[in-house]
């Protein structure tokens, strides 16, 4: 009998993907392609920023782990990090549209 005990830890994960992802493949490739480049960038440095890892990030995927869960859900981490996300989200899509509509 193996008398070894298991190693544990314990960590948070964070999936997160893309709402409407195949439409917006869809109705614009070129620009859904390089919008999610700069959300999977900001996302990363984030994920750094709380200490995390990305592990993977297949298709509009980002899967990520904490192995230190208690900062990442002290309080006003999550609110600052969707905050900053957000902003950047809005400068994003505001790009976008003025690109669409020639800069207009």
């Amino acid at each position: 009998m193996n008398t070894e005990r298991a190693r544990r830890k314990l960590s948070a994960i964070l999936s997160a993907d893309v709402k409407g992802y195949s439409r917006l493949m869809e109705e614009e490739e070129v620009g859904t392609v390089r919008t999610l480049k700069e959300y999977r960038d900001l996302m990363s440095k984030l994920i750094k920023e709380y200490r995390g890892r990305v592990v993977d990030s297949p298709g509009d995927n980002v899967l990520a782990e904490f192995a230190a869960p208690v900062e990442v859900t002290a309080p006003g981490v999550e609110r600052t990090a969707i905050a900053r996300l957000q902003h950047r989200v809005e400068h994003i899509a505001a790009f976008d549209e003025a690109s669409m509509n020639g800069g207009r």
